[in-house]
Order: C-alpha cells, then structure tokens, then sequence
C-alpha cells in the first residue's frame, strides 16, 4: 500500500486528491456565500458614492458615469474574475490558499525555506508534489540566482510577511466599520437615538459576532450564507429592474473607450478617484486565503454562476438608474430601490453588511496558523472544526485579540464621521434626504483608504504568481513577464490611487499592519537564533559516553524523552541536564517536533526513528512532522505509538540497511525509518498489508510482561518493560538575552518582545499533551 492510500484511509489526503461529488461541491459553494463573499458583495452599497466623492463630486454627467462603470466592470472581470478564479487559484498547496501558500511552493521547488531542520526524507511525503516537467532554463536560472544570493530568501520572507500583515491589519478594522455602519442605520428611522446608544449595540454586535467564531466555519456559513443569498438575488434583480426601466443600452459603457474618457476628461480628480473603484475588489483575495476552508471546485462554482453576474447586474443597473438621476449620485443605491422594497432590502442590506466581516475573520485565522507552521508568530492554540475540511479552523487567541482591537476602534473612534475622517478624505457632499446615504458615504470612504492595504496584498500575490509560474509551473519568460507587466500595472495604478489618502487618516491600518510585521519578523529571528545555538553548541556523543564513568552516570528504569530542537547530534541542554544530575532512563528517545513546507502530514508517515549512538546505549531520536495546516494537538496516546514505532525499528533494523556498530562509542546516525513500511511485520504480516494504527498499538504493547513472547528481539523487550515503568518528560527552558554589545533596538528586541512572546506561546509539550506531573524542565540562557 503507498502512502497515499494509507492517507486515504486515515482520512487525511488532500482535497484536490480526492474526486468530490458535485452534490458536495453545490453544498460548499452554498457555504462559502456566508463567509467568503460577505465582504465583496456588500461593494454595492458605497462603490458608487465613494467615488463620487470629494472633488469628482462636480463631474456627474453621463460620460463620468460610464467610465466609472467601465473602470468596475474591467477591474473586477480583470482581477477577480480572469486572475484569480482561472489562474490564481490553480497555484493552490494542496487545497491551501493565501500569500503563505504560495510562498510554500516556492519553498519546495526552489530551496528557499527557511525553516530548520528540513532533511532529504521530507521531499519523499506523499503530499509533496513531485516534478512533473523537466526544468527550463529559466526555472534554473531563476533557481540559481536564489542559491547565489541567499539573503534573497529573508528578503522574499519579509515581502510575505508584509503582504499577509497588511490583510490582517484589514481584519481588525473591517468588522468595526461594517457593524458599526449597519446599526448607526437605526437613525435613519429614529433620529433621536444617540449615538453613544449606536456604540453600545454596535459593541455587543461585535461581541456576538466574535463569540459565534467558536462553533466553527462550516455552522457560521450556514447561518450567514442564507443573508448573503438573499442579498445577491435582491441587489440582481433590481439591476435588471432598473436597467429595463431607465436606460436598455447602458451595457455599451463596459467598452473600454470610456475609461480612457474618464480620465481624459476628470484629469488627476478621475485617478484619485480609482481609490473608490477599488472598493469593488476589497474582498476578492479573500477568496484565496479561504480556500482551505472550503475548496476550489466549490469558490470557482459560487463566483463563477453567482456572485459574479449578480453583482455586475447591481453596478449596471445602478448606473443605469443614475444615467437618468445625476442628482442622486450620493444615495444612489437606496434611492434605484422601487419604493414598496425599501425596507426588506435595507434590512437585507444591514445584515449583509453585518456578514460581511466573516470573510476577513475567516481569512485571518487561514493567515496566522500558516505563520505558526512557518515560525513566524507564536504557537498558538488552532481547533480544527471540521472533520472533513482540514482548513475550517477556530483560534480562540487570535479571535479574541481581534475582538478588543475592534472594540477599542468603535469606543476611540465612536460615529461613523470620525471614522471616516480616520480612513479617507473628508465627505464633502452634506445629504439632506437620506442619512443612510451618508453613513453608506462614510463607509466608502473608510474601505477606500483600505484599499491600499488590500491592492498591496494583490500586488504581493501577483509577484509570488510570477515566480511560481517558472519555477512551478515552469512557463516561459514571456508569458510570466506578461502576466506580470498585465495585472501588476493595474494594481499599481490603484495603489497610487489609493496612496493619496495616508496621509489623511488611511495610515491607521499601515500601522496595525507594521505593528504585526514586527512581531512576525521578531519572532522569527530569535526562532532561527536560538536554533543557530543549539547547532553550534550540541554536545558530542563520544563526550556523553566517556563522562560516564566520571559523572557516575546510572541508568534507572523508564523511557525518557527529551524534547529538542535539532534533529541531528545531541541538544546542549541534555548535556547540562547529566552534568548536574548525572542520571538518565534505560532507554533515552531524544523527540524533536517539527514543521515541513507542505500543507499536512498522513499519519503513517507522521514520525521519523532513528538510533543516536550505539546500539547498547538504547538512544533513540524522533522526529515529528507537520504541515503547516495539520492539527498539533494530538488526541492518540502519542507514548504508545512511539514505542511501536521504536518497536518497528528496532525490529526491521537489519533489514532496512540501518549503520549499526557495536563496541564503539562514536555518536552514529541511523538512516530515517518511516514507521508505516514494516507495520504488517510487527503484527505478524496477517492483514495481507492493511495497517491499522491503533490495533498495532495495542497488539505491541500488550506484549509487555508476557514471558512466553519469543518473536520479538530481546532490544524490543526491553524497550516495552520500560515502557511499564513509565515516562519522564525533559523539555529545555530557554531564556533569551541580547548581548551586551547589542543595540538598543535589538535588546528591546530580544529581551522583552521575544521574551514575552516565548512566555506565552504553546511549547511542545502542550502540543504532545505532555503531563505536568512528570515534566522536568532545564533551565538555560542563550545570547543573541
């Protein structure tokens, strides 16, 4: 059985391994309406008067009307439709989606990781993609140029790290604005209503709305996607309406001529104001960082035959209705609505835009537990809430920092005016009429200073496409540098739009993002310096032997396993632990937890065994593999599995080909032994192949203290009567300081940010369930 099949039956292959049924796509898609489109199909709601807004106020005949249709309708055909539905999303990781994925790619095919301890064994997982093409010389070259320059590797690290900050920097703040905006709708109705009562509902909206995250992606999608259903067909169907009612040949405006018209004609008032076309796009890298959470048949389906048509029939019809109503330019939405559907489409309209904060959510928590896997934040607790779709995860953490970070903006920013003076140029245009129009007004102005921060992210994912596309894909130069110069040109022409307004208050959500960038950068550096130290300071085999005598180091009974870093030699801190207690186990498994630059790992290749020393000294080492999407938080009895898996290699050992030497106390290596290729000759070769895990468990250990047992070696033995005798946990307490020489910067740095970071992070204890009660931890220092 190939490791495929075996991933097959434990449940974990890959989705795009795995043909789904259509029934399962249709009800993914129906899924993904309540937590991927929520954001995107609200655009409706202020596109228009966002960018009508300040000095293009003036311009409101029918020439600035088409063009502005024509700049949405090209921008979001161009973007959503063409980049990223056929060609963005065909750059998946095995189902996995986002800026994170795309870098793992990259990091696989072209020796760019740097990630710690990656050994040649790793690009034998299953779920690693092999070469399907010979090289080009352009891929080589490319990969060349990488290997010359290996500082490009922090430097392409940095860039990612800036493109997915600036999309979380964009979660906080969009909820905020979307809740607060929908509530602040009451006045219109009841203009007594203060608005501190406004901030009040709107706080515990946000409070519900975080509090639901926990029930997971898949319930949330069941109780959104209806709304945003509904919305779609509203917002359709009256731009079918308005389009046979007002203006029949208002299609003509998608000609391309009308943005060159546009422009030509508003001058640089028609450029600043592409910040608010943009708005039309906000949440369509959304649709790639959520992918896991669903899957790419499923998104394709929903945009494809729904969320597309239907929004391009509301921006039609809206301009249909304003080619004959200039004068409600400003309120141009709920102005085009028939009179006797005002109100089912306004509270439609104010749950959509409650929704429409999920996808951001969702995006979010997509985001940070890649970074984890990535060493690039703190280890955090991730529940996966679904048993058949492996990205639906919750991070309670991450969920509730976002919930204070969105209620601290509500209460320090308070009315939508103030929040739209902090997100974009000030409103120029006082309605009179409609007060929703006004806050609709707001709104957009508060997206389109986020703009910016999400054409950045587009940008960043445009560039990653480029280097997949040879290095991957392995096109030609010309259809790369096409597809670049293309899409990266119009994304450019935004962020210039939307780079207008920073300095007037869009440098809010610039700061969030830098603000995680930092931690993101400071926790990878003392990651990869604190690895850097345990390399150069492992202690050699041959010195833990020949200190026995000296030491009087005894052996007393029971595994011990010592958690590390490395995957190769002896960790320092097992070194100092002997020197001080000149004690250890009868048999010693040196376990160290590990990422690998793919999306999961099967089970049956989960753990790597190999022998550290001689073969009297009864060392082991094992390695523990994860993808960046898989689970780390085990619910098996990871001890009993170790031993069988110890058992399996102790037993197979001659036969794999392992390096064995006896009477010699030279620290020795074994070859890496996958567990999953010798199971059926533990248990006796009766299965005819078929492995079960937890029945080999039990079958091995249930030989402890059976006598009479003769077909396993007297190593193997050994290994399960100490088994009975129980297990001692040794873990390494780290403590990070800057050297004296350091900077300032670097002592703040290291000592208190990391440090604090270091605190609160899971450890790999939490991640093995370790039990407190037989958890020994080592102290030591290391310098940075």
């Amino acid at each position: 059985m190939n490791p495929s099949e075996e991933c097959s039956e434990q449940g974990t292959i890959p989705q795009q391994s795995k043909k789904i049924p259509f029934s399962t796509v249709v009800t993914l898609a129906y899924q993904s309406l309540g937590v991927v489109y929520g954001d995107l199909s609200t655009s409706p709601l202020y596109v228009y008067k966002a960018t009508f807004s300040g000095k293009l106020s003036v311009h409101e005949d029918d020439e600035e009307i088409y063009g502005v249709l024509s700049f949405i309708f090209w921008t979001f055909t161009l973007i959503a439709l063409f980049k990223y539905v056929f060609i963005v999303m065909s750059a998946d990781d095995n189902g996995e989606g986002g800026t994170f994925a795309l870098y793992s790619l990259l990091c696989r095919h072209a020796k760019l990781s740097i990630l710690p301890n990656q050994q040649a064994t790793d690009e034998k997982l299953s779920t690693c993609a092999p070469e399907v093409s010979p090289d080009t010389w352009e891929s080589n070259a490319l990969k060349s140029f990488f290997e010359k320059h290996p500082s490009l590797g922090k430097s392409l690290l940095i860039f990612v790290l800036f493109g997915t900050c600036m999309a979380i920097g964009d979660g906080v703040l969009t909820p905020t604005i979307s809740v607060l905006s929908a509530v602040s709708g009451v006045q219109v109705k009841f203009s007594g209503l203060h608005e501190n009562y406004v901030v009040i509902i709107s706080c515990l909206i946000l409070v519900g709305l975080f509090s639901l995250q926990h029930h997971g992606t898949r319930r949330v999608a069941f109780m959104f996607a209806p709304i945003v259903t509904a919305w779609l067909l509203c917002i359709a169907s009256i731009g079918v309406y308005n389009i046979i009612r007002w203006n029949r040949q208002i299609y003509c405006a998608i000609s391309p001529v009308y943005m060159l018209r546009f422009l030509k004609s508003t001058d640089t008032k028609g450029w600043v104001s592409l910040g608010g076309v943009v708005l039309s796009i906000t949440g369509v890298e959304t649709m790639f960082a959520d992918l896991g959470h669903f899957s790419k048949a499923s998104i394709k389906f929903a945009f494809t035959f729904l969320v597309y048509p239907c929004l391009v029939l509301a921006y039609m019809g809206e301009a249909a209705f304003l080619s004959k109503h200039h004068e409600d330019i400003q309120r141009s939405f709920y102005k085009a609505i028939p009179e006797t559907t005002f109100w089912p489409v306004f509270i439609v309209a104010t749950f959509a835009a409650v929704v429409g904060s999920q996808a951001v959510i969702s995006a979010t928590f997509s985001i940070i537990s890649q970074c984890c896997a990535l060493h690039c934040f703190p280890h955090v607790k991730i529940v996966h809430t679904s048993s058949e779709i492996y990205g639906q995860i919750y991070i309670p953490e991450v969920n509730w920092i976002l919930m204070c970070l969105c209620l601290a903006v509500t209460l320090g920013l308070r009315d939508t005016n103030m929040m739209g003076h902090a997100y974009g140029r000030k409103c120029a245009i006082r309605l009179h009429a409609y007060k929703l129009a006004e806050l609709s007004l707001n709104y957009g102005c508060f997206i389109g200073a986020t703009g910016m921060v999400v054409t950045t992210v587009m940008f960043v994912t445009t560039c990653l496409m480029a280097l997949v596309m040879i290095i991957v894909w392995k096109k030609r130069i010309i259809y790369t540098v096409a597809f670049f110069v293309f899409f990266g040109s119009i994304e450019l022409l935004y962020i210039s739009a939307s780079f207008y307004k920073v300095p007037e208050g869009g440098w809010i959500p610039l700061l969030l993002s830098f603000i995680f960038m930092a931690v993101m950068y400071i926790w990878n550096y003392g990651t990869m310096k604190k690895h850097e130290f345990d390399v150069e300071n492992k202690v050699s085999m041959n010195r833990i032997v020949s200190l026995g005598p000296s030491l009087g180091i005894v052996r007393v009974p029971g595994i011990g396993l010592v958690y590390t870093n490395l995957v190769i030699g002896v960790p320092a801190v097992f070194g100092h632990f002997v020197t001080n207690l000149p004690a250890f186990h009868q048999v010693l498994v040196f376990v160290c937890v590990k990422s690998v630059q793919v999306p999961r790992v099967c089970e049956k290749e989960r753990l790597l065994i190999g022998r550290l020393g001689p073969k009297e000294c009864s060392m082991f080492r094992c390695t523990v593999r994860y993808g960046y999407k898989d689970l780390q938080q085990e619910n098996y009895d990871f001890e009993s599995r170790l031993v069988s898996a110890i058992i399996q290699f102790v037993e197979t050992e001659e036969d794999s080909g392992s390096k064995q030497l006896t009477g010699s106390c030279r620290e020795i290596e074994s070859s890496a032994f996958d567990v999953s290729f010798a199971m059926h000759r533990i248990v006796g070769g009766s299965n005819q192949g078929k492995m079960e895990s937890s029945s080999d468990i039990q079958v091995v250990c249930s030989d402890v203290g059976n006598p009479n047992n003769t077909h396993l070696k007297a190593e193997s033995l050994q290994i399960l009567q100490a088994k009975e005798s129980g297990f001692a946990y040794i873990l390494g307490h780290s403590h990070a300081q800057a050297k004296k020489s350091s900077s300032i910067i670097k002592k703040i740095a290291v000592d208190i940010v990391y440090n604090f970071l270091s605190k609160n992070s899971r450890g790999p204890d939490v991640v093995l369930n370790v039990p407190q009660t037989s958890l020994l931890e080592v102290g030591m220092i290391y310098y940075i």
